[in-house]
């Protein structure tokens, strides 16, 4: 029997495929109950549901939909799907505002358009079919039926289930919430929960989050009848869809006391003033007294440091109101700590899931983060510190291990105060001890602090002189996986650290291949602990340095596909770990071109010079950027950007930015990564970050835009966000090629709406692209003019051409008398669509320079078809603008080639051009300039 859920939910595909509906239920609900992640666990949910569907159980199907949603409210498929279940069941509302939702996600999917005009109809048929069949479907009816059904033991089990789903839909509805809150619904929802039923409790839950949402007198009241206490030991529970569900209620509440979320007044509610302070502060003791109790499970642990991760810190620093963080510093911060500095392996561990203590560490981060001044950063130094000391006793190791513990954690979450807590006395030389020890504990719990530690160079410095050999041995001697892996890591990230030239090699038995491959192994195996995992990944980021490995990697389908399930956790030391090794796979970082003379004088000088890997030139850095982007690494990245800030930091950041860069580079590629996402991922990486970051992801983003329909790969609002990234790169500081490929890509964008014309006017690109215009490289000259062509379409453009005071004018006319047929064609272009807008500009054109007339001439007797017809459209513009400036042009040679044109056959493939020529000399005619042509 298998036990791997996504072999099972593959499995259960196929049977789906093969209409085998009930071997998929059978299939999907086994992976259901083994699976752990929660992203899968919604498309297992939303899989089941399909199903049901197809087995006409549309409670069920309705069930799992929504089980879905509540892990992922944006689930297009699960809302859809709960939205043809509800339809079945007769809740065409319900039904109704998912199909809604569906439509405002994917606007333009003409099956949710179609689904949304079918259910309005059929609803307003219902309301007008008359009063006998409202009083029959009265709320107050509904509600009361569903509590009958919902606590009689002895109802049928799809009929309770049935009941839960629709009490679920009732609650949302403002209507059905408040009937069931003014007919003692809350405190039959209080009887469902103590029936110790998971579906009842999970409908009961979910039924009060609706009911509280938006209205902050009802929440109130629901808190208070509930009790925080009963509520938190609700979260409590070991049951990760319970704990979840009391949460996301415990979230909902806090939002509306916040004053967050659409807040709805009725009736008297606007008159009452209502303390949320107290209710606030209530909440948050209780849930940092969650943090350090044992009865609490790992998962109510994890919700609770969720909630206090979500609503502590400031979202935004300019509220200068910190407050709710100082309370939580000086009433939980030893608390967290507490948390961050369990040991898993020991006997007295709190109850912990894989993500507990990285959670915490992110908490402390956003804390300090959070801090607005010397004095407040000071105070949080000074209580770790003194915690920390009441901790380490050289009497009691086991006390002294939760104290290096602790350091461990505040390094993964607020760096600069761990690298302080660093320099308390004794606390490396206890690391280094603890590493000799012969107790199994200590090396694991020492070793992962200093590789914690090692980060920063000083510190690495002192390890390296204290704690290599020790690293050496245990990689050695040990048999336990856990500690040799941790022990790898350390001895890597020495080497990295102290320098190429120092050597990993000499600290590491055996090969480097042959490291990587035990680490490939470690990652691979899913009965190893997530943790341990992780080091192995950490493992791989510095021994892809290696030419070879690297190679050998992107090889490894098993490996890669285990990193790209691993970056998907919300672990931060991860999500680095896994973009650098993607960075050292795809050559992607920076290196120093090395200047041929300088080469031939060391040569002479017997200096070594580095030499280039065989397997780090172009081909084979070719070939494995092909393989990453086969086996779905552009899937793996997007999701990577969409982690919490604190857990992707901003070198996290452009690291992605780079691999993004390093895959874009051939542009037949570039559509596989807008259909995996990539181009929606790289907008946040161009607008936040460090600055070479944002100039990698806004490069990645340029050579997109430049060759891509702009609606496919940035639809909707989203492709106006892109027109900064690609402005900022028109900066003369960065090089020609991303000057030249985000012009492309402005001309690309330029093209398609006036209202991206006016993002990019907005942007104040056009000096910049004026600028360009006047490049003496052909090719930068050729795109900004081109650019410019697509924007003079703008009025307000336009009218930065009519204005006095510039030459904006002057460049257009003789850019049409360049050499470059490219740059004649852009530049003819505009000249033609300025004159054709702006009856000011045709005389304005024979003011700014003596050599209009020329220009123009030779445009049109062009050889190139296209650059002959814009200059025929030019001198039709300044006949039609006037009498006298006709009257000028009559005068001129011009009359005797517009005749030489007129006079030619006709030709299909030059007759728009015969047309132009033609009606100049009739417009001439009309002017009585000219007479009719005699005909022989």
């Amino acid at each position: 029997q298998m036990e791997d859920p996504i072999q099972l939910k593959e499995e259960g595909n196929k049977y789906f495929q093969a209409s085998d509906y009930e071997k998929a239920v059978q299939s999907y609900t086994q992976a259901i109950k083994l699976n752990k992640d929660k992203a899968l666990q919604a498309v297992l949910y939303r899989n089941r549901a399909a199903c049901f569907l197809k087995k006409e159980e549309y409670a069920k199907a309705a069930s799992d939909a929504s089980r879905a949603i509540d892990i992922n409210a944006s689930d297009i498929k699960a809302l859809y799907r709960r939205s043809q279940a509800l339809e079945k069941l007769g809740k065409l509302d319900q039904a109704f505002k998912d199909a809604q939702k569906c439509a405002t996600i994917e606007p333009r999917n003409q099956n949710f358009q179609e689904t949304l005009r079918r259910l309005g109809a059929n609803i307003q048929e219902k309301v007008n079919a008359g009063g006998a069949l409202r009083i029959q479907f009265s709320t107050d009816l509904r509600v009361q039926k569903m509590f009958e059904i919902l606590l009689d033991e002895n109802s049928e089990k799809e009929k309770r289930e049935k009941a839960a789903n629709n009490l679920i839909v009732l609650g949302r509805e403002e209507a059905g919430a408040e009937r069931i809150f003014q007919n003692n619904g809350v405190s039959l929802l209080l009887q469902l929960i103590e029936t110790k039923n998971a579906e009842l409790i999970l409908a009961a839950v979910r039924t009060l989050s609706g009911m509280c949402t938006g209205h902050k007198a009802r929440a109130t009241a629901i808190l208070h009848y509930l009790g925080i206490d009963s509520i938190c030991m609700w979260m409590s529970a070991n049951n990760e869809e319970i704990s979840l569900a009391v949460c996301n209620l415990l979230q909902t509440i806090t939002d509306c006391l916040l004053g967050q979320g659409k807040e709805e007044h009725h009736g008297k509610e606007e008159a009452v003033v209502l303390d949320t302070k107290k209710d606030l502060r209530m909440i948050t003791m209780r849930l940092l007294d969650m943090l350090v109790s044992k009865k609490v499970s790992g998962q109510g642990r994890d919700q609770a440091l969720n909630l206090l991760n979500k609503n502590i810190p400031r979202k935004d620093l300019k509220d200068h109101d910190n407050s709710r963080t100082i309370f939580v510093i000086d009433n939980g911060l030893k608390k967290i700590l507490k948390v961050v500095g369990q040991i898993p392996e020991m006997p007295d561990c709190l109850p912990l899931t894989e993500n507990t203590q990285l959670t915490a560490s992110v908490l402390l981060n956003k804390l300090y983060d959070d801090l607005r001044c010397d004095p407040e950063r000071d105070n949080y130094r000074v209580i770790c510190e003194e915690y920390i000391k009441s901790k380490i006793d050289p009497q009691d190791m086991d006390k002294t291990l939760h104290a290096i513990q602790m350091v461990s954690g505040i390094l993964q979450g607020p760096f600069d105060l761990g690298n302080k807590l660093l320099g308390m006395k004794g606390v490396m030389e206890m690391m280094v001890a603890l590493c000799g020890s012969e107790r199994e504990i200590d090396q694991l719990v020492a070793v992962e602090a200093l590789i914690h530690a090692s980060t920063k160079l000083s510190r690495a410095t002192f390890i390296i002189s204290n704690g290599v050999t020790l690293l050496k041995e245990i990689y050695k001697k040990t048999k336990n996986e856990k500690i040799k892996i941790r022990a790898l890591v350390g001895l890597c990230k020495l080497g990295s650290a102290g320098g190429t030239d120092y050597g990993l090699r000499q600290f590491a038995e055996g090969s480097t291949e042959k490291l990587a491959k035990q680490c490939r192994k470690w990652m691979c195996n899913t009965s190893i602990d997530a943790r341990t995992r992780k080091w192995a990944v950490e493992g791989l980021a510095y021994l892809t340095l290696d030419a070879d490995v690297k190679d050998d990697f992107v090889e490894d389908e098993p490996a890669l596909q285990a990193m790209f399930e691993l970056a998907k956790t919300s672990d931060k030391t991860i999500l680095y770990s896994v973009a650098s090794a993607l960075v050292n796979c795809t050559n992607s970082y920076d290196t120093k071109e090395l200047v041929p003379e300088l080469v031939q004088l060391a040569k002479f000088s017997k200096q070594h010079v580095p030499e280039e890997h065989p397997k780090d030139k172009k081909d084979f850095v070719v070939k494995r950027v092909k393989r990453l982007l086969k086996a779905g690494v552009v899937s793996t990245l997007a999701c990577m950007v969409k982690a919490d800030s604190a857990i992707l930091t901003d070198q996290s950041k452009e690291l992605i930015a780079r691999v993004f860069l390093a895959l874009c580079e051939d542009p037949k590629d570039r559509g596989t990564i807008v259909a995996q996402g990539g181009g929606k991922a790289l907008i946040p990486l161009a607008l936040e970050g460090t600055d070479v970051g944002k100039i990698k992801a806004s490069h990645a983003l340029a050579k997109i835009a430049a060759i891509s329909n702009p609606d496919m790969a940035f639809p909707g609002e989203r492709v106006y966000e892109v027109v900064r990234p690609l402005v900022s790169l028109l900066n003369t500081e960065r090089d020609g090629l991303q000057n030249y490929e985000a012009l492309l890509g402005l001309t690309n964008f330029s093209g398609r709406s006036d209202k991206l014309r006016m993002k990019i006017v907005k942007e104040r690109a056009l000096p910049d692209i004026e600028n360009y215009m006047f490049e003496n490289h052909d090719q930068l000259r050729q795109a900004a003019t081109e650019c410019m062509c697509n924007l003079v379409v703008n009025k307000e453009v336009q009218e930065r051409f009519v204005a006095d005071g510039n030459d904006r004018l002057k460049l257009v006319v003789l850019l049409c008398g360049e050499d470059d047929e490219k740059v004649q064609v852009a530049a003819a272009g505009a000249l033609a669509m300025l004159t054709a807008a702006q009856k000011k500009l045709c005389s304005k054109m024979t003011e700014v320079t003596t050599q209009w007339l020329e220009i123009l001439q030779r445009l049109c007797l062009h050889d190139n078809m296209e650059v002959q017809h814009r200059g025929l459209v030019i001198a039709f513009n300044l006949i039609s603008a006037n009498k006298e400036l006709a009257k000028k042009l009559v005068e001129t040679e011009l009359l005797e080639i517009l005749t030489y044109i007129s006079k030619q056959e006709n030709d299909p493939k030059k007759q728009h051009i015969l047309n132009v020529a033609r009606d100049c000399l009739t417009r001439c005619m009309d002017y009585g300039l000219i007479k009719p042509l005699s005909r022989a």
